[in-house]
């Protein structure tokens, strides 16, 4: 699992599932004198910034020697008194420094919470025999998962209830909900902590009890073989929490019995397992930066041994998707921006019998398809806009899918059934709320079967929302999402602006809605997405000039956009706020280590900002499995670039923005003390009287916490954070 935001990781599980506590803090213990100094101050303890003790660190390599004074923060097992005591001190000093905004948290917590509707449910997705969809209901934080054997539900059954299952939990998550091929199992995965490791449980969906079968250390998902009664699974590494081991489980028998089919030898890889859409094949996934391959196994052969498609090779990109005997191949052979190639299933192991059906574009990038018994859908993107185009297999003709929007989000989502003529999709744009859609693929028409409510005064109408195009400083045009209230909005440099960026591992940021970001327009905001150099939004070549020695584009053309929103009079220059999470906080970092004076607040989301010390511990998760997006600073060159722009090296004495940094005890994506350290580095050199503020989730994770309110907190607390420094103080 890559550096992602939560968000994004989590949205493949929203689609599947059909669309759609607060950290205790306590006062600074002053009895320790080890663990920290206390300036010396009237104010009471609990609103005096922690200082972290000094304990310098030597780190040596390519004859250089770098001094970290706050490397004693790690504690791997999270437990050491004084971590714990100096997080804790982090904790109560953000509250007092924020306490004055209490009524404004409390009111947009209630302004976020009462935007969502209560007793909701998904679009039921069709798999096998059953009509699957979730269900929240009054005050529940999670979500309970029912089927039926129709769309409208009318026989319903409850197969798992999350709200039983989390109810002594202060953390809780479900993953890879997988039923079996009869539909009478189900397995699933348990996280009470939130370092992304599943314990997988399997439910007996015609008793509704659970079989003896648990499964520990695992990534917690399952693929079922067709026997009903076997099924794989990848195991991760307890150190490096890489899933690298697919196991194969026969039920009834001990985990300890459970047979090794494959096991991943490059730490540069991950490891991934699915099936095919008719159901005959499971395969095995091999991703890294650059490369990607698959393995094969047949479903129906519970002794069956996984053989590679064709072999490895570095900087060949491929997947497959099965119709026949045929494998259509998405690839980026001899093709940057990607190609779309079939073989015949019992030739595919040479390349030299793949096939061109969608040749490769220089300004169109092929980003996937997916396959019906008489049409293929695919999905491509140009100018940074996505689109689905649909091609009847036996005559060639296609028509795109259009929608009303001019920038938006469009995926297809839960079309398990190869037979089908019709397409689900996912579809959203910033003034539209999330939407599922049934197109018939023969006439391209389309019905609504859900747009998300917003519950209050929310109208469309409202709103508008822009793509606009900005010269970064190279000459090269960065594009950018706008969105904000029409009645407003000025253009005239006096509304408050937040501007969002990530830019890392090709993953693209695409418009979307947010009920909660509403709670900014209303007030007056105008929100930003900056789609950097890293992303793929304007193709694969976008990605690769923001990668490795050409990483600080990602940053430069963050600034650039600011700087480019001031001019043209979308923000006031004085209230100017930036947000980004996880390698998104890495952007922030180095933003404001670059150009501190343009962002009057930064709020920086689990940041990953000591890249040079994690790239070169390999005990770390994300690290060797990651030398294709950073490098690896273990030869010089990469070494000398990345410590150009890590953010935590390159702190200096100047002055930066008011700053809100979050992290998660038990992230598993960017260790706590990564934001711990810079926190405490930056409090001992910034020149400024401004707020840097850290709060630690000590229950939570890489996804903050769990349940649909309780992350509302997080939001309401950011948004109290930045709306107090704008002088909107309700």
């Amino acid at each position: 699992m890559k550096r992602i935001p939560f968000a994004l990781a989590a949205l493949s599980l929203a689609i599947l599932a059909g669309c759609n506590k607060a950290p205790q803090s306590t006062s600074t213990d002053t009895s320790n004198t080890n663990t920290m100094q206390t300036q010396q101050t009237e104010k009471p303890v609990s609103a005096v910034a922690p200082i972290a003790k000094k304990v310098p660190h030597e780190m040596t390599i390519h004859g250089d020697t770098r001094i970290d004074d706050y490397y004693w923060l790690r504690d791997d097992e999270r437990k050491a008194p004084d971590v714990i005591s100096y997080l804790n001190a982090e904790n109560a000093y953000t509250e007092a420094m924020l306490a004055h905004t209490q009524t404004l948290q409390d009111k947009l917590f209630e302004e976020l919470k009462g935007r969502i509707k209560k007793d909701d449910d998904s679009v039921p997705v069709k798999k096998g025999d059953y009509f699957y969809s979730s269900q929240t209901r009054g005050e529940n934080e999670y979500p309970t998962y029912v089927r039926s054997s129709d769309f409208k539900g009318t026989d319903q059954q409850v197969i798992l209830d999350v709200n039983a299952l989390a109810k002594d939990h202060d953390y809780f998550a479900v993953s890879g909900l997988s039923v079996s091929t009869n539909g009478n199992l189900m397995a699933y995965g348990e996280d009470t902590v939130s370092r992304r490791i599943y314990t997988i449980k399997v439910k007996d969906l015609t008793t509704g009890q659970l079989l003896e079968d648990t499964l520990e250390g695992t990534n917690g998902g399952v693929i079922w073989a067709n026997d009903n009664k076997t099924f794989y699974y990848i195991k991760k590494d307890a150190q490096t929490l890489l899933g690298y081991q697919v196991f194969r489980h026969t039920l009834g028998t001990p985990q300890s019995d459970d047979e090794l089919i494959y096991e991943e030898a490059d730490t540069s890889y991950y490891t991934g397992i699915s099936k095919s859409k008719d159901g005959s094949e499971i395969y095995i996934w091999h991703s890294s930066t650059n490369a990607s391959g698959m393995s094969v196994l047949s479903a129906d052969d519970n002794k069956a041994k996984p053989k590679r498609l064709i072999e490895r090779e570095d900087d060949l990109e491929y997947s497959i998707s099965k119709l026949g005997n045929t494998y259509y191949i998405v690839t980026n052979l001899n093709a940057v921006n990607f190609q779309l190639m079939k073989v015949d299933v019992d030739k595919a192991h040479d390349k030299a019998n793949w096939q061109t059906v969608i040749a490769p574009r220089d300004n169109i990038k092929l980003e996937g398809v997916d396959l019906f018994k008489d049409y293929l859908v695919y999905q491509e993107r140009e100018l940074g806009q996505s689109r689905l185009i649909v091609r009847h297999l036996s005559t060639g003709d296609e028509h795109t899918l259009s929608f009303n929007d001019s920038a938006y989000t469009i995926a297809s989502y839960g079309n398990n059934d190869i037979n089908s003529d019709k397409l689900r999709v996912y579809y959203t744009s910033m003034t539209t709320p999330v939407s599922s859609y049934d197109i018939d693929l023969k006439s391209g028409d389309k019905t609504l079967l859900k747009q998300q409510a917003v519950l209050g005064d929310f109208n469309a109408d409202n709103y508008a929302s822009e793509r606009i195009f900005v010269n970064a400083r190279d000459g090269i045009k960065v594009p950018v999402s706008l969105v904000y209230r029409k009645d407003t909005f000025k253009k005239d440099g006096t509304n408050p602006l937040l501007q969002y960026g990530y830019g890392s591992y090709g993953a693209t940021m695409d418009p979307t809605f947010s009920s909660s970001r509403l709670s900014l327009l209303d007030r007056g905001f105008v929100f930003a997405i900056a789609h950097v150099r890293g992303s793929q939004m304007l193709g694969r070549p976008w990605y690769e000039d923001g990668k490795l020695l050409t990483k600080k584009n990602t940053f430069n053309d963050f600034v650039d956009v600011t700087k480019s929103l001031v001019a043209q009079g979308y923000g006031a220059k004085d209230e100017i706020f930036a947000y980004g999470g996880s390698a998104g906080g890495l952007l922030m970092g180095a933003v404001v280590n670059q150009a501190p004076e343009l962002y009057k607040g930064v709020v920086a989301a689990v940041p990953f900002v000591d890249v040079v010390t994690t790239m070169l511990d390999a005990s770390i998760p994300l690290t060797t499995n990651e030398y294709g997006e950073w490098g690896n600073p273990n030869e010089k060159e990469y070494y000398d670039y990345m410590l150009s722009y890590s953010p935590y090296d390159q702190v200096s004495k100047q002055a930066y923005p008011n700053m809100l940094v979050t992290t998660g005890l038990h992230d598993s994506q960017v260790q706590y003390f990564e934001p711990a350290k810079w926190v405490a580095k930056l409090r001992d050199y910034k020149t400024d009287d401004n707020k840097l503020l850290f709060k630690i989730d000590m229950e939570a994770g890489h996804g903050g916490a769990s349940g649909r309110f309780k992350r509302l907190e997080d939001t309401a607390l950011n948004y109290a954070f930045m709306l107090d420094l704008a002088g909107i103080k309700k």
